[in-house]
């Protein structure tokens, strides 16, 4: 009995010794390959990176444009919809040159470049275009 496992313990431990120096050493043609991979792996990597970055840089200066455009078309449409639906009063620009409206309550204002309505006083106009 005593033979047998000392038999089993030994091939338990030749065995176990074959698989670990199998694991540190293999020199097949797989692990070639599989370097061949992890090189082009990095170089795609790079790649997408490069590549990642200049879409970045050009989604920032399509979102800059945008706001641009979105800011003129909404400055154009309150200037149009203030003229059509306010008084304008003749003679007087905002501090901006900025022609100056009267609206339905008596309060004058003017459409700043984003299209919003900012509303003044009259000390703060001016009598001559700037």
């Amino acid at each position: 009995m005593k033979n047998i496992f000392k038999v089993a313990l030994l091939a338990t431990g030749i065995f176990a010794a074959a698989q670990t120096q199998a694991q540190t050493r293999d020199t097949t043609l797989g692990q070639k390959i599989d370097k061949g991979t992890r090189a082009v792996g990095k170089t795609a990597k790079k790649v997408g990176n490069a590549t990642a970055d200049a879409a970045k840089d050009v989604g920032q200066a399509t979102a800059t444009g945008a706001k641009k455009v979105g800011n003129k078309t909404s400055e154009l449409a309150s200037k149009g919809a203030a003229a059509v639906a306010n008084k304008r009063y003749e003679g007087h620009w905002a501090l901006t040159g900025e022609l100056v409206y009267i609206d339905e309550y008596g309060k004058f204002f003017y459409v700043d470049k984003k299209g919003h309505r900012q509303f003044i006083t009259k000390a703060q106009m001016r009598t001559t275009k700037p």
